[in-house]
């Protein structure tokens, strides 16, 4: 009898196993945009990331625990930190940059230096609104930790976007050790997308959003260069969601974030019930929330290229970004955060004062055209893949958001004729 019943056990854990196994790949087999050859334009570097530029690491810790009623410092926990950084771990050389804000309902640290200085002295992270502060102050830890650190000051970039639907924003759960954790972890490759990092309780246009990173690269002619982006999407409204001009919001207008939990509201509550099918619990139905596709959020891009450029050029290319979120259906709403910075790998040591006058290259304005169309196209493709690669996430009180139907949204590619 032991003996069957450990046999049974046996057997239940391989079961476990296996099927923990399928998840993880089929997490790791979740289609991206260049996958699934998305008409967004534009050629994509070998990993259509932001890592497709030479030296760039990204780093994440994402936290996510509990479930149910929010207890405010104990959770459910749906939060994390992201983290770019320009040259890799090895090299703090800092790199020319320049920022930019389409609306200004949100925060990035560091700008009025990035502006004055021209310079990005360390990396650029991304979290929630509530812990700009500790991943400030986790940075500059770090920083001065560093064998290779070049000064003894440091005015850290940190954005946020809002995550308190589905965190427990008030609780502080990002720690200093998240933070360094990041930092220590940032590598190359094709950074994790989706729910993860700064993005785990972000939404994007009615669906579950988050951390997405694609790149574009030129063509030989007009030089080859790289641009690479990395988004934390959390902005836009369902209605107006396109991909490559297809009205995917329009096609799939249900799906709407709710409450799983039918008693998440009081009796006579404005919310209107949705089916079961739509995120009930057991068949009982759950209440929409009507505020699911308003324009609200924000959006934090950051770009990258191996392109020469100096920072006044750099304010050129974070303008630009502005279009890629235009053709997703962004619109810079009132209270929408959406805040680009964009940096050059090139013209190493340009910070360093030996010697003190610095012989630099920049690419003449007249070639920069298509560096502007990459960042446009990289931008609409971080978005989709960020998009792509989120899960549904239920978060706190039992609020439900849920990813994409990568089904549904093929079918109105086809539909309006937008696939090969």
């Amino acid at each position: 009898m032991n003996a069957r019943k450990g046999i049974a056990a046996l057997s239940l854990l391989s079961v476990l196993l296996l099927l923990a196994l399928n998840a993880q790949i089929a997490q790791a087999q979740k289609p991206r945009e260049r996958d699934l050859k998305l008409p967004i334009g534009g050629t994509p570097g070998a990993l259509d990331a932001i890592t497709d530029v030479a030296g760039v690491e990204v780093g994440s810790t994402t936290l996510i625990s509990g479930t149910g009623k929010l207890v405010v410092g104990r959770g459910p926990v749906r939060t994390g930190v992201t983290v770019v950084l320009p040259r890799g771990k090895a090299n703090p050389d800092p790199v020319f940059a320049a920022w930019f804000t389409l609306n200004g309902n949100g925060e990035m640290t560091g700008t009025t230096w990035v502006q004055e200085s021209g310079l990005l002295e360390g990396p650029v992270a991304i979290t929630n609104t509530h812990s700009v502060g500790v991943v400030r102050d986790a940075i500059i830890q770090w920083e001065n930790s560093q064998k290779n650190a070049l000064q003894p000051w440091w005015l850290p970039v940190v954005a946020e976007t809002f995550d308190g639907r589905l965190n427990d924003i008030n609780g502080f759960h990002v720690k200093p050790e998240h933070v360094i954790s990041a930092l220590n972890g940032a590598t190359g490759g094709i950074p994790r997308e989706g729910a993860v990092g700064g993005g785990t309780g972000m939404v994007c246009h009615g669906f579950k959003g988050g951390i997405g990173t694609a790149s574009r690269k030129l063509s030989q002619a007009e030089g080859g260069y790289t641009v690479g982006v990395l988004v934390q999407c959390n902005y836009g409204s369902r209605s107006n969601l396109r991909i490559a001009g297809v009205p995917i919001g329009e096609e799939i207008p249900d799906l709407l974030s709710c409450f799983a939990n039918a008693d998440a509201f009081p009796p006579g509550s404005p919310r209107r019930r949705c089916s079961a099918t739509a995120g009930g619990t057991d068949g009982a139905a759950a209440r929409v929330d009507t505020d699911a596709d308003a324009d609200v959020g924000s959006i934090i891009v950051v770009v990258a290229t191996d392109a020469p450029l100096l920072p006044h050029q750099l304010k050129r290319i974070a303008t630009r970004v502005t279009l890629g979120i235009g053709r997703q259906g962004g619109f810079g709403g009132n209270s929408s955060g959406d805040i680009f910075i964009a940096f050059s790998t090139a013209n190493p040591r340009a910070w360093f004062d030996d010697p003190p006058v610095k012989s630099l290259q920049m690419l003449a304005n007249d070639h920069m055209t298509p560096l502007f169309q990459a960042t446009a196209q990289a931008t609409e493709a971080a978005i989709t893949n960020a998009l792509l690669a989120a899960e549904t996430m239920t978060g706190a009180d039992d609020y439900r958001v849920f990813a994409m139907p990568v089904d549904r949204m093929l079918n109105a590619m086809r539909k309006y004729g937008r696939l090969p």
